[in-house]
């Protein structure tokens, strides 16, 4: 592996262990709307970059070479993401969101079979297995991850929109490699434009609601600072010039450290049936990169 490879890789990988945070501090914010809070957080993030666009040097006038489509990537990427993200949280059981949401890893590998080149590859059977293994812990979940029953009982819409996230992350990670040339400072143009467009969708179909107390304001500046802000320019970083697949096997360590956080920090129960679901999601998923994992 190049040393430009590795870095990168490396970056990418500080990416997935700041999100393993982003359930806990988005519980810890309260009741905000998730355009309301996606819009706060990325403000924030917005200014994390423009800070290390200034500390190396980088001119503004650089983002008028950007392409569109990378514009309208990250938009779809940061401002879907995490629309769908804080609206699961709030309507379903945080643990259980999080192992659904954290189905993005196994989506990775599956979708980098599309991508053209020496980038992508011939998906085999044991992508196909891994991938059944790990929506067989996701149907665990949702048919009865909770001391309640079922979620699909109780919390419908936030499961969809938990699975969603899923989704629609997976894609923009993939997809960033066709812009393998864009600086990953160019992020920052992407947070700026969630920002806006969340603030603008906030302001028609939400109504604000302050953060309660000194905890609420420092999870939404905590947001901000790390998993909502520097982890996406060093993850854009890892997906355009690190090991995407590595990068994806990595990231099958975000969804048990993220459920072991919420569990320690009284966020939600483990149960027996969440443990075996999130070792399903895993071992589906570590399944799925058996090709990655024998090369090293």
């Amino acid at each position: 592996m190049a040393e430009s490879n590795r870095r990168a890789t490396l970056l990418g990988f500080g990416a997935v262990l700041m999100w393993s945070t982003l359930a806990a501090f988005t519980v810890f914010a309260g009741k905000i709307p998730p355009f309301q809070l996606t819009a706060m957080t990325f403000v924030i993030g917005t200014c994390v970059g423009l800070v290390f666009m200034g500390v190396t040097g980088q001119s503004l006038l650089m983002l008028k070479t950007v392409p569109l489509g990378a514009y309208a990537l990250g938009v779809y990427g940061l401002l879907g993401f995490h629309t769908c993200y804080f609206f699961a949280l709030q309507n379903a059981p945080p643990l259980e969101v999080s192992l659904i949401v954290y189905l993005w890893p196994l989506l990775i590998v599956l979708f980098t079979g599309l991508l053209p080149g020496r980038d992508g590859s011939a998906l085999r059977w044991w992508h196909m297995t891994g991938a059944g293994i790990g929506f067989a812990g996701t149907a665990l979940i949702l048919l009865g991850g909770t001391d309640a029953g079922p979620v699909f009982a109780s919390a419908t819409s936030g499961a969809l929109m938990a699975f969603l996230a899923a989704v629609i992350w997976a894609t923009y990670s993939v997809a960033s490699r066709l812009y393998a040339g864009v600086p990953s400072s160019a992020v920052v143009a992407s947070c700026a434009a969630t920002a806006v467009g969340a603030a603008l969708l906030h302001l028609a179909l939400e109504t604000t609601v302050m953060p309660a107390g000194l905890t609420g304001w420092l999870a939404i500046v905590a947001l901000g600072l790390g998993p909502v802000g520097i982890a996406f320019y060093i993850w854009d970083e890892g997906m355009k010039r690190g090991d995407i697949r590595l990068l994806g096997v990595a990231s099958y360590l975000t969804p048990l450290v993220s459920t072991v956080l919420l569990a320690v920090l009284g966020l939600g129960k483990a149960t027996a049936t969440l443990w075996i679901a999130a070792g399903l999601i895993v071992g589906g998923a570590l399944l799925a990169s058996a090709d990655k994992l024998r090369r090293g």
